[in-house]
């Protein structure tokens, strides 16, 4: 959110980390700290599981985001970012582009960037 004076304030929207030996801190401790400042959304890549773990904040608690028949997750925040878990874990880019370029095409998306534009003019 932007406050009067023009500067960035509130808690985060979305935070995205890579974990490797990391992980049980990241799906802890970090977990309960970004519960507690409002972060809305966290995802976390654990590179060695093979995993990645995407959670929204719901009525002060994080819930994972499902994954759709295609294998998407699609953010909740931010309309229009999807991810294609399957493809990113095999490391095909090509359709991880290809499913953003999707979600960005989408109305949702659309329908929030007008809203952003909306925000600015305010």
């Amino acid at each position: 959110m932007i406050d009067a004076d023009g500067y960035i304030s509130g808690p985060t929207e979305l935070i995205v980390e890579i974990a490797a030996s990391s992980a049980s801190y990241d799906l802890h401790d970090k977990l309960r700290v970004y519960r507690r400042c409002g972060v809305q959304e966290y995802l976390v890549w654990r590179v060695y599981d093979q995993e990645i773990d995407w959670f929204t904040l719901n009525k002060g608690r994080y819930e994972s985001l499902p994954v759709d028949a295609e294998g998407v997750v699609r953010s909740r925040v931010f309309p229009g970012l999807w991810l294609n878990r399957a493809a990113m874990l095999k490391g095909d880019l090509a359709q991880v582009l290809a499913t953003l370029e999707q979600g960005l095409a989408s109305e949702e998306h659309a329908a929030f960037c007008q809203t952003l534009r909306q925000r600015k003019r305010m």
